[in-house]
């Protein structure tokens, strides 16, 4: 994996090489090293997600006016604490 290379641009990648995988006309040892790429692409992805997620915050302001910091939360993540 590039250093400096955005989520999107891995996403991009990874969808290609499944489109690529999904038409079965790789032989076995490129179809092996693209599945090998696809999972480092797919683990980059899914870690740039969870510190996104963790970054997210909305500011509140409490009852006297003051700023605070609230975790994000999904609207599933908040129907489960209801």
């Amino acid at each position: 994996m590039a250093k400096g290379k955005t989520f999107e641009e891995a996403l991009k990648r990874l969808e290609s090489i499944v489109q690529e995988l999904e038409s079965g006309d790789l032989p076995l040892e490129e179809a092996f090293k693209k599945f090998e790429e696809g999972v480092k692409l797919s683990r980059f992805c899914s870690e740039k997600l969870d510190q996104t997620e963790k970054k997210i915050e909305i500011l509140l302001k409490d009852d006297l006016g003051r700023i605070q910091a609230k975790p994000f939360l999904s609207e599933e993540n908040e129907k489960e604490d209801i």
